[in-house]
Order: C-alpha cells, then structure tokens, then sequence
C-alpha cells in the first residue's frame, strides 16, 4: 500500500488530529490490504505465502472489531457499516 493511501485512509477514519493507533484507523488500514491482497490473489492463485498473510490479516482484523464490539457497539455498528463489511 502506498504511504500518501495510508495517510488518506488515517484521515478518513481518525477520532482526532493526531489519531494513527485507534481501532478504526487499525481496521481500515487493515482492510484496504485485505482487498488489496484480494485482487492479488485471483491473479496470482498458486502465491500460497501471500495467501497465508491474508488469512492471518483477515483474523487480526476479526479480534480487532471483536474487541470493538465488547467495549463500544455503536462504535463498531458505524465502522461496519463505512467499511461495508456484513457482520
């Protein structure tokens, strides 16, 4: 991913100025990599080790919105729903 889409996505998703470690701005990074590493990998079918850090991405990002859940469900109903991931 690129640094000036890094910061873009920071920007979007940030609680505050000087907001980079919140769980939505975790989450959102994390997601853009997911969908970038999606399109990866319907090329590229046999890059069994890119496919590998997806599934370990996939599950960072799943403890990441399940801590969410547990200690703010509006917070987390909104990020679900600007990310448009179905839970």
């Amino acid at each position: 991913m690129d640094q000036s889409v890094k910061e873009q996505v920071k920007s979007d998703y940030r609680q505050h100025d000087r907001d980079t470690g919140s769980v939505e701005v975790q989450t959102a990074i994390q997601t853009r990599r997911i969908t970038e590493l999606t399109e990866h990998l319907k090329k590229h079918k046999q890059d069994h080790s890119s496919r590998r850090g997806l599934i370990m991405l996939v599950n960072k990002r799943r403890k990441l919105l399940d801590y969410l859940a547990r200690k703010d469900e509006g917070r987390y109903r909104e990020l679900i729903q600007r990310l448009g991931l179905r839970r």
